[in-house]
């Protein structure tokens, strides 16, 4: 039986979930840092296992950050990774300010453009930077 919670998973799943999905690692000590600074998460559980999930980071007013989306390719074509968007966005309905910006980078762009959300190119270019990790 599939469950939906509101609310960021475990530091060990949600690390566990990303490599699953095939997106990036993130250590550990990571996960237990950032996951409780989300400004909201969704996970869908088939019993205790974490099948699905996404975040929105960022300030809660100004910048929001849609972070984080990954489906178990087991669970994949079952419209998992939708209805996570629906949570989502419902969510940014209610959060969003006059001037918000909402943001993402997104690796399956078709996807999210289904449900809305544009390319921003070439008035906008994503950009990242990389730093030495911190011990």
């Amino acid at each position: 039986m599939l469950t939906i919670k509101e609310q960021p998973p475990s530091a060990q799943q949600y690390c566990d979930l990303r490599i699953v999905a095939g997106l990036s690692a993130k250590s550990l000590q990571a996960a237990l840092i950032g996951l409780p600074n989300s400004l909201y998460a969704v996970c869908i559980y088939d019993g205790q296992q974490l099948i699905a999930m996404g975040r929105v980071v960022g300030d809660g007013a100004c910048n929001f950050e849609v972070v984080d989306i990954a489906v178990d390719p087991h669970y994949q074509g079952q419209g998992l990774g939708k209805q996570i968007m629906t949570y989502i966005d419902r969510y940014l309905t209610k959060a969003v300010l006059a001037g918000s910006y909402v943001s993402m980078i997104a690796d399956n762009p078709e996807f999210y453009q289904k449900l809305g959300y544009r390319l921003v190119a070439p008035a906008s270019q994503g950009m990242t930077k990389k730093f030495i990790p911190r011990a």
